[in-house]
């Protein structure tokens, strides 16, 4: 039962980070490592394919070895992270609710670009 329940969370989390290739807002390289974690977990199968993946593998190589995010995700999740607050601020979002944004995007950001580069 568990095997299932970490595969069923590693392919949602895979699935919505490969929609985040796309939606600029969706953070890929953080769900891709959960999709990783979770296959580990469940699946030696999936996790090997992950892995060697010519797109995500390096991403989670970089992590497991070092911790590292690239340079490209990280200017990417800033852009992304800068985005958010722009379009929360242009539709008219609660200000309270923009606080709350700017205070974990920033811790978010900090975060990022305290990780080393690969």
């Amino acid at each position: 039962m568990m095997r299932f329940v970490w595969i069923s969370a590693g392919l949602i989390a895979l699935g919505v980070g490969i929609a985040g290739i796309v939606l600029p807002l969706v953070p890929t390289v953080p769900l891709v490592l959960l999709a990783s974690f979770c296959f580990a977990k469940s699946s030696k199968r999936l996790h090997g394919w992950l892995v060697s993946h010519k797109k995500f593998g390096p991403m989670i190589h970089d992590w497991n070895r070092s911790g590292a995010i690239s340079r490209n995700a990280k200017w990417a999740a800033t852009i992304s992270i800068i985005a958010i607050i722009g379009i929360s601020f242009a539709v008219g979002v609660p200000q309270h609710v923009i606080v709350i944004q700017i205070v974990t995007l920033t811790c978010v950001s900090l975060f990022i670009w305290t990780r080393p580069d690969s």
